[in-house]
């Protein structure tokens, strides 16, 4: 045991630096950064390591070369020039009103002018915000490096509520304007965020930035690569495959399904989610540690209430300019998911200019469809999902098919007249989270076409062969399986085979009969 300290939940580079904790460097970005350019934007899902980038880059900006030792920076940069710092973290408050934005920046304002004095003539935070770059910038003698943490968290959490939305997004549209109209005064800005709001919205003024979020230099900034993994913990692999009890080559296959996978642009490396990473090198465990820190409702609110069908988001197509750019009325739910690390980007074709996106890897994966259950299913909390599951799985292991579908039928029983509205899209989403989780642990094989799902289960003992039908007959679903040769692929296996027609009524919204053969 080497005795590594991992640092989980820490951001602030000093503290990991001064504290001995584990760090992987990512410094020679940094420089790169710093000497190109001045102003960036970088979008990265939560716990990605973008405030740790900021809190390196206050470091650097501040001049404290002792905390870059044995770093690549410390042989790149010869200078170390202190500059001032306006440092904006906006994650740690809750926006719900107007003023709960205002009384936030107001208050960072106000600290800002303690130190660098304030003007009678500046009213609007605005104006303030341009005062106090400038009154910095002539106090120091040195121009103003501005950093800002979370520059969407207010636009994120009002989603769903356009009159806040719009407030919120004029308040920032005209504060950050003063990036571009006080550049005079400014050395280097850096925004980061999870998404990045667009068009008429708060980055429209602000055309100077620099983002480099599916820029292929820029890749490696946030997360750890393949090859940053080998380099700076080879010995905890070995160590990880004991406590295991499975090889090195076991182990490094695991921790890529589990963690790997993120791809922010075509044709680069995939890129670990550090937070789970460091979290399983830590414990030795493979858990679900960047999901169990909190998946915000809000995606699930764009995906009901854009009709989104499920089914699509495992191979959805999209360009780059979908990606790039969230517009507060866009009906488009796909951009918020990609950008907030739930789908990556896993194709792209040259010729069209398309990219083809699916979920990065297993803790995504399943994590998020087990966290759309509850959301699409009547009759289940969050702590019941997993024994569903179980039962379901058991059922299926056991051939009891018709406790099997009963327990599918609860899942439908009262369905809310909105969803109704829709039914053949809210019991093929239904129908995708079940068999998708249950999939993870018997082998499921599904597709959907114009409104049906046909469905093989596999387990050591049976196979199931289910055709569904809206509206028609379970006979009819059950007639398809024998007309269409379903069965014909498994005429040689040796385990029991079940034909399973289902049918869903319109009238009583829930599976009308299910006959087996």
């Amino acid at each position: 045991m080497n005795g590594k300290i991992y640092p989980i939940g820490i951001q602030n580079f000093e503290k990991i630096r001064e504290d001995g904790y584990f760090y992987v460097d990512k410094t020679a970005w940094i420089y790169q950064l710093v000497k190109t350019g001045s102003y960036y934007f970088l979008s990265r899902p939560r716990r990605f390591g973008k405030s740790l980038l900021i809190s390196t880059l206050e470091a650097y900006f501040q001049g404290k070369k002792e905390l870059f030792e044995g770093l690549a920076m410390e042989k790149l940069e010869k200078d170390w020039i202190k500059y001032p710092i306006l440092h904006i973290d906006l994650n740690t408050q809750k926006y719900d009103t107007p003023e709960s934005l205002e009384d936030k920046l107001n208050g960072v304002l106000y600290e800002w002018e303690c130190l660098y004095g304030t003007s009678p003539a500046e009213k609007s935070l605005a104006m303030r915000f341009e005062g106090i770059i400038e009154r910095a910038c002539r106090k120091k003698g040195q121009r103003v490096v501005i950093l800002v943490d979370e520059y969407d968290k207010p636009m994120l959490q009002a989603i769903g509520n356009e009159e806040l939305q719009k407030s919120f997004r004029e308040t920032l549209k005209s504060f950050y304007g003063a990036l571009k109209s006080k550049d005079g005064y400014i050395k280097f800005g850096m925004l980061t965020g999870v998404t990045k709001f667009g068009k008429v919205s708060v980055f429209s003024d602000l055309n100077n930035l620099d983002d480099i979020s599916m820029r292929k230099e820029y890749i490696e900034v946030c997360g750890i690569s393949e090859q940053e993994l080998h380099d700076n913990l080879e010995q905890e692999l070995h160590e990880f495959a004991n406590a295991q009890n499975i090889t090195y080559e076991e182990i490094c296959h695991k921790l890529k399904m589990y963690y790997d996978g993120y791809h922010f642009t075509y044709n680069t490396v995939g890129i670990y989610n550090p937070f789970s990473l460091l979290n399983a090198f830590k414990y030795k465990e493979f858990s679900s540690y960047w999901f169990e820190t909190g998946t915000p409702t809000y995606l699930v609110t764009l995906l009901r209430l854009h009709h989104y069908d499920l089914e699509q988001m495992a191979h959805e197509e999209t360009t780059a300019d979908v990606l790039n750019s969230i517009d507060s009325a866009s009906t488009n739910p796909i951009p918020v998911i990609y950008q907030s690390g739930y789908l990556t980007i896993k194709g792209y074709d040259n010729r069209f200019g398309t990219y083809r996106l699916g979920f990065p890897n297993r803790e995504v994966e399943e994590g998020f469809i087990r966290f759309l259950l509850p959301f699409y299913a009547n009759n289940i909390d969050r702590v019941e999902t997993n024994f569903e599951i179980q039962k379901f799985v058991r059922e299926i292991e056991a051939g009891d098919y018709d406790s099997f579908f009963r327990r599918l039928k609860s899942f439908f029983a009262d369905t809310p007249y909105e969803l109704a509205r829709d039914l053949e899209l809210h019991y093929q989403n239904v129908l995708f989270i079940i068999f998708k989780l249950v999939g993870f642990y018997v082998k499921a094989e599904y597709h959907t076409s114009e409104g049906r799902i046909d469905l093989v289960l596999q387990t050591d003992e049976f196979i199931y062969i289910m055709e569904f039908k809206l509206n028609g007959t379970a006979e009819e679903a059950l007639q398809q399986i024998n007309d269409k040769h379903y069965t014909q692929p498994f005429e040689t296996d040796k385990r029991k085979l079940f034909k399973i027609g289902v049918n869903f009524s319109a009238k009583s919204r829930n599976i009308e009969k299910w006959i087996v053969e």
